[in-house]
């Protein structure tokens, strides 16, 4: 995927339909991560699978569209592996520069403060299944069934 010439050509209000946020926003976040990515970086390595661009879209996809990693990861021909690990660098890095952290607990408990942030808890889970336990069902006897009545 080419994201760097189809962004390009997004308009504000695509923004915000695709990633949540608007295109400010967006420029803003990417800001960051490119300035984390060269510093983390300088003493050379391998380059990444995924361009930075991409970790970011993926990361805003993700939770924008509750699609799974392995989904996401199929798309981009990565392991769900790695899009975990591009989802926690990117929530990290963006969480350590502080310009899109949240307020404080001791801020949010302050009664002249209004919250203007909601925080939503979308990380995957798995779903609980029921075992088989065929020990534990009572098995019929042949016995049980009447049998057939001859006449």
């Amino acid at each position: 995927m080419n994201n760097i010439k189809r962004i390009a050509e997004l308009t504000e209000s695509k923004y915000q339909a695709l990633f949540g946020v608007t295109k400010t926003t967006f420029d803003a976040m990417l800001a960051i991560l490119e300035l984390a990515y060269e510093k983390l970086h300088e003493q050379g390595g391998a380059p990444s699978r995924l361009s930075v661009l991409d970790k970011l879209v993926v990361t805003l996809g993700y939770y924008r569209e509750y699609r799974t990693m392995e989904h996401i990861g199929f798309d981009y021909g990565v392991s769900k592996s790695r899009i975990s690990d591009a989802v926690k660098w990117v929530e990290n890095t963006l969480i350590a520069d502080g310009t899109f952290a949240l307020p404080s607990k001791r801020e949010l408990a302050k009664a002249d403060t209004q919250v203007v942030i909601a925080v939503v808890d979308v990380t995957e889970q798995e779903i609980e299944r029921p075992q088989k336990n065929r020990g534990r069902a009572i098995p019929a006897s042949k016995n049980a069934t009447p049998s057939k009545i001859k006449s």
